[in-house]
């Protein structure tokens, strides 16, 4: 495929072109170089690539070019959360406002009146979760929507969180005839198999890295024990100052213990799970979006999908169960060609887990010693410096002249300083985590086990590593294997 170098070389209707410009979208990404011409061509396709690499465009832009094409024709988009649903609608909302097409969001958590009255207003592009899809298909709420283009978001995110099941029975109700297009960052063998059900001569587009983690992450982990977890990732936080940071726990009860702790300690964080209600939940990415927080604290399942720019470090205050979802935890980062930290804290319990997710991950992350209080405060003062330097004075405030007639400039420069300084509170022991040589001895407590051996299993469920998809290969489906739309969905 020859590269393209701008969107304008795709062809795309004048409203689309305008919607770009007026979105500062001049350069089409890799994944969208390589898909839009053939999904432009009407093809099925299957797009294999890393989160955060710009998919959104890659199927929205080609496929709002064909609805523009051809008047009264629908797109079908299918996420594996709600915040991805919403984030999916408001990206094809931008890019199609010049278009006078008409886009709705259904997903649980919501009221399914509402969003039933906005579908019998009459829509062109439906984004949908799986589960509340299948309600309103199998409740025959949902009769004029016969989509021509539908397309499977994150379909490796749908298998972890367990829509397999319902995507199946969804695309028994949708047209025989359609164009149907598969993203997925991983290619898991139920994908494979789902992907020959539903997909007729797919062509195959892969610019997944050699590498399964973005090069522009770097990756490191901090051997702890058990009892140093919050003052470890706290220490962490008071070190590398992060712009917006991303902590990753396993478990909803985590999330608000460790919320409350940092907020109890004077940090600007929030808490995000699966338990809290849907307006809460949307505004904590609101106000995590537009800097109001810098610490958001999340399950995995919670933070599926959330596209966040500017997230400058991720922190793994638990190992995940799985390489997975360590690459979707650690993609929040490194995004649109900016920099990443991720870091990750580990027991010696979890040294042979840590130990698969490096081989099926292909990859050596780095081991650092946590920082001492003497350094934290360093770094405190030169980020305090640095942001001093780049404050903008305004000398002839009210506030400065009146103290500049009893005090000496230097002398409210320092009192400011001692002032502001003296807000910054460092907590914890000086010394936490083990040393390097520690850190080996508690180690040796916990080797790799060797292939196929469980003994002395800590507890984890982990997955076996990622089977390589071959991009040469294509699937081969006949149309035949469809399902026509009049067929119900067994109850």
């Amino acid at each position: 495929m020859k590269e393209a170098s701008t969107f304008e070389s795709f062809g795309f209707h004048k409203e689309i072109m305008q919607a770009l410009q007026e979105a500062n979208f001049v350069i089409p990404s890799l994944i969208q170089q390589e898909v839009i011409p053939h999904i432009m061509a009407g093809k099925d396709l299957i797009g294999q690539a890393q989160t955060g690499t710009g998919k959104t465009a890659g199927f929205g832009l080609p496929s709002l070019h064909l609805l523009k094409q051809n008047p009264g024709s629908q797109l079908l988009v299918m996420t594996p959360t709600r915040e991805l649903a919403k984030q999916v609608s408001d990206e094809l909302y931008r890019f199609s406002k010049h278009l006078g097409i008409r886009t709705a969001v259904i997903c649980g958590g919501k009221s399914s009146k509402a969003q039933i009255e906005s579908l019998q207003r009459g829509i062109q592009i439906l984004v949908a979760t799986p589960g509340r899809l299948l309600d309103l298909l199998g409740s025959q709420k949902l009769t004029n929507f016969q989509p021509s283009i539908v397309v499977l978001d994150e379909a490796d995110e749908m298998l972890d969180m367990g829509f397999l099941e319902d995507i199946t029975h969804i695309f028994k109700y949708l047209p025989a005839k359609r164009q149907t297009l598969l993203f997925s960052a991983t290619m898991p063998l139920p994908i494979k198999k789902l992907a020959e059900k539903i997909l007729v001569n797919p062509l195959l587009v892969s610019v997944k890295q050699k590498e399964q983690v973005n090069q522009d992450i770097e990756q490191f982990y901090y051997m702890i024990r058990e009892d140093e977890r919050d003052h470890a990732v706290i220490r962490l936080i008071d070190y590398e100052n992060p712009e917006k940071a991303i902590i990753f726990c396993r478990t909803k009860k985590d999330v608000d213990r460790l919320t409350q702790t940092l907020m109890d300690s004077g940090y600007a964080a929030r808490g995000l799970h699966g338990d809290m209600e849907m307006p809460q939940r949307e505004e904590v990415i609101r106000n995590f979006r537009s800097n109001h927080l810098q610490l958001l604290v999340a399950t995995d399942v919670a933070a599926r999908g959330l596209s966040v720019s500017n997230v400058s470090h991720v922190y793994n205050y638990h190992l995940p169960f799985d390489p997975t979802n360590y690459v979707h935890r650690i993609g929040r980062t490194g995004r649109a060609g900016n920099k990443g930290v991720a870091s990750t804290l580990l027991t010696s319990r979890d040294w042979r887990d840590f130990q698969r997710f490096e081989k099926a991950l292909g990859t050596k992350i780095m081991q650092k010693e946590l920082p001492t209080l003497t350094q934290v405060k360093c770094s405190k003062r030169d980020h305090f410096v640095s942001r001093i330097l780049a404050q903008d004075a305004h000398e002839e405030s009210e506030q400065f002249m009146q103290l500049m007639r009893d005090i000496d400039p230097k002398i409210i420069a320092s009192k400011l300083i001692t002032m502001l300084i003296g807000r910054q509170r460092i907590i914890g022991p000086d010394q936490i985590g083990l040393g390097k040589k520690s850190a080996s001895d508690s180690r040796r407590d916990f080797p790799a086990a060797a292939p196929g051996n469980k003994k002395g299993h800590t507890g984890h469920t982990s997955k076996p590593p990622f089977k390589k998809f071959k991009s040469s290969k294509r699937f081969s489906r006949n149309s035949s294997n469809r399902t026509s739309s009049n067929r119900r969905a067994p109850s």
